[in-house]
């Protein structure tokens, strides 16, 4: 009989999202396949200090305090008080935003020669970051909604009729590096902009200021390394009076928002929809799997918003809802992503490290 692997589930973190982080983390848990792995669940606190823990909730702290062994040949983690060794084969992270989906947890696995589920450093990098995204997406010829970008030094003298005329109105605010709905505002009047910078400030150096997109939202989810493929779409409804699909839509009011799954889009827009996700998972440097966020304006156009190269799994979040439409179970999908990072791992392991100067 093998020995099942060690999947470290990660969770927590010291961004603002680190709620959501949980209640995904929840679900991975609750859903992955106990009889082939063993579950290591290894939370970070909002100060980033690492805890083991036998469930996965808000009382992180309640845990044993770990260490990382950094020695590449042999990662391990390390009990604290008692000096207790524990093994890791594979690290599923379950981390939304920062320190986490942006490609800081990855790199430092990456260096501890330990597998990781998702993107990598680089994607994991780019697609956080909204405005590089945008600019390789456009540079790839994959439609996204007209923008904007500033820093901090710029902030006093963001002038709203010049953002106007380059954008329109309502137009939108959002911080460069966030997810979630964290940090974003619609602005319909000029009354409404300066608080809205301010907040959008809060969370990081560099803000996007991006057209409205007026039409359907949808979202697609995409899984593969080589060949990747990709769900039927889903498309979220509001059913309540919110301007967008805010973080209290999201996660809140149960009753904000109602999910189509499929999407009523015709078969030849499903297709549509299903390459251009590809194209931008492939183009941001996805691996695994992520999920594609998209518009269709009312002039029946594709636009690209961003991609969440670590989805949320909780049990109102499109990801695995959209895999399971395509027949594949939670318990399945998991196990399929880590199949995937593993392939991915073992297939880098015949990389050169060294170079001796002959070609």
């Amino acid at each position: 009989m093998s020995k099942k692997l060690s999947i470290a589930i990660l969770y927590g973190g010291r961004s603002v999202e680190h709620e959501i982080s949980i209640r995904s983390a929840k679900n991975v848990e609750a859903n992955i396949d106990k009889e082939s792995f063993s579950i290591i669940l290894l939370g970070i606190n909002k100060n980033g200090s690492w805890y083991l823990n036998k469930t996965i909730d808000d009382e992180i702290n309640s845990g044993v305090s770990v260490s990382i062994n950094l020695d590449a040949s042999a990662p391990h983690l390390i009990e604290n008080k008692s000096g207790s060794v524990i093994k890791i084969d594979v690290v599923f992270p379950v981390l939304h935003g920062t320190d986490g989906e942006d490609g800081s947890i990855q790199g430092l696995f990456k260096s501890l020669n330990l597998p990781v589920v998702g993107s990598s450093v680089l994607g994991s990098a780019i697609s956080m970051d909204k405005i590089i995204s945008k600019k390789i997406l456009k540079e790839c010829g994959i439609p996204v909604a007209a923008y904007l970008e500033f820093d901090r030094l710029q902030k006093d003298s963001i002038k709203f009729d010049e953002i106007v005329d380059n954008v329109g109105l309502p137009f939108m605010i959002k911080s460069a590096a966030l997810g979630s709905s964290v940090g974003i505002s619609m602005i319909k009047s000029e009354k409404d902009f300066p608080g809205a910078l301010e907040d959008s400030f809060k969370y990081g150096d560099k803000v996007i200021i991006e057209q409205f997109v007026k039409g359907r939202e949808l979202e697609c989810a995409v899984m593969g390394n080589e060949q990747p493929k990709a769900t039927v779409p889903g498309e979220i409804l509001m059913i309540k009076d919110y301007d967008f699909y805010t973080y209290t839509a999201k996660y809140l009011d149960e009753e904000a928002i109602e999910i189509r799954l499929p999407a009523d889009v015709d078969e030849s827009m499903t297709e549509e929809i299903k390459r251009v996700s590809i194209l931008a998972y492939q183009a941001l440097r996805c691996e695994d799997y992520a999920r594609v966020d998209l518009f269709i304006s009312e002039e029946g156009e594709i636009i690209i918003n961003e991609i969440n190269t670590i989805p949320g799994f909780t049990n109102a979040s499109m990801f695995p809802m959209m895999w399971k439409e395509m027949g594949i179970s939670f318990t399945e999908l998991i196990s399929e992503l880590i199949s995937l990072c593993l392939k991915r791992y073992y297939g880098s392991k015949d990389l050169e490290t060294e170079y001796n100067g002959v070609n």
